[in-house]
């Protein structure tokens, strides 16, 4: 699959199809930024009416994933991924359309790199930060990717 907007769309309505129904969608995705938002419905709510933080996660993993993946496809090579670990922090109720933004792309080139010329698996962290229209920081997100070579 070609890593475009479209596609990785498509892809979370087959694949990840709670993402999709509670409106996590990519709006934009180049070499080195993807964008991925969300706004806050009664789908998607917690009881105290804003967006439930395991929604915001998946907003904000898709925005380092899709990268990752992205970077695995330009390698042109067998390599497999997962998420080891995260961590969270929320500043703000998340309302309104949230945006997330992984712009982290030269860790995850020198990661697949790396592990392509060794063969050892690497890990690193990436982070996205969910914004709200008004330009606030409501959540952050860092996510601890591993990467290896597919036997």
């Amino acid at each position: 699959m070609e890593i475009t907007q479209k596609n990785l769309n498509r892809f979370l309505f087959f694949k990840l199809p709670s993402a999709w129904w509670c409106g996590v969608r990519v709006q934009k995705i180049t070499a080195s930024i993807c964008e991925v938002t969300v706004t806050h419905k009664w789908i998607n709510q917690n009881p105290f009416k804003s967006m439930y933080f395991a929604v915001q996660a998946m907003a904000a993993e898709l925005s380092t994933g899709a990268l990752v993946m992205k970077g695995i496809k330009e390698s042109e090579q067998r390599i497999s991924m997962l998420v080891a670990q995260n961590k969270a922090s929320f500043s703000k109720k998340a309302t309104g359309k949230i945006t997330f933004l992984c712009t982290e792309e030269e860790k995850i080139t020198k990661a697949i790199e790396h592990t392509i010329a060794t063969g050892e698996g690497q890990t690193f962290w990436l982070e996205s930060q969910g914004v709200n229209k008004d330009g606030i920081v409501v959540s952050d997100f860092k996510f601890e990717w591993t990467v290896r070579l597919k036997k």
